[in-house]
């Protein structure tokens, strides 16, 4: 009886070691901050479509800092755990209230989330269609230049979405009623790049990294169109 005791309590040990060795097989171990997967579609050359907006020029923060003005008379919103009180950032999320006063930061931040993890994995896939729908005509350019480079290398482009760790606004600007929020996100992938032999030729199969990005996305306030594309991309910090 204690024999058959022991055997079964060795095997259940070998089966959790086995099961943890395959967790950390799958999942990876974590490293430090990676360059993002993304080459950089620089702001300033970034020419978002204004959506049947046609005479509307959007120029991405960083070009003209002059702060919006506020409506005499509106008091501030509190956009605590959004922007600090009196910050740039919140200057930009009144004039976007007040050009719609639906938007809701927050509501945003958590869409915002859903499209760079929808975008991520259709680079990866080279799912175009996708990727029309999120893009502006610039940064789509850009990722198709990209895609297409990797299939006439013959490359495959593989990842796996752990987390998004954090996502916050960083820049907000409205002028003409176009909108630009930008955020900077913190994930956690896996991702590699295998040659036509599949052999891993850059990144980690098996590896969970950090990846910083810094993302603008644009949109034409109180229009019928409820969609936010993005405009420009770069490396974060």
């Amino acid at each position: 009886m204690q024999d058959t005791f022991d055997l079964t309590t060795i095997i259940f040990l070998a089966l959790a070691v086995f099961v943890i060795w395959r967790l950390r097989s799958v999942l990876g171990q974590k490293t430090g901050a990676e360059r993002s997967p993304f080459k950089p579609v620089e702001r300033g050359r970034a020419e978002p479509q204004a959506r049947g907006e046609g005479d509307n020029v959007v120029r991405l923060p960083g070009a003209d800092r002059a702060a919006p003005e506020r409506v005499q008379g509106t008091p501030a919103r509190d956009w605590r755990g959004i922007a600090e009180p009196g910050s740039a950032v919140a200057r930009g999320l009144e004039a976007a209230v007040q050009a719609e006063p639906s938007f809701d930061p927050r509501a945003f931040l958590e869409g915002a989330k859903g499209a760079y993890e929808a975008i991520m994995i259709a680079f990866a896939k080279g799912d175009r269609k996708t990727l029309r729908s999120l893009l502006s005509k610039e940064v789509g350019e850009a990722f198709e230049g990209a895609i297409a480079e990797r299939e006439r290398n013959r490359q495959t482009l593989e990842t796996t979405f752990v987390s998004i760790d954090k996502a916050e606004i960083v820049a907000v600007e409205v002028r003409n009623r176009v909108a630009q929020v930008t955020v900077r996100f913190l994930s956690n992938l896996i991702t590699a790049t295998r040659d036509a032999n599949g052999a891993v030729i850059d990144g980690s199969a098996e590896t969970v990294v950090e990846v910083p990005d810094v993302w603008t996305f644009a949109r034409t306030l109180g229009s019928r169109d409820p969609n936010w594309q993005l405009v420009a991309t770069e490396a974060g910090a």
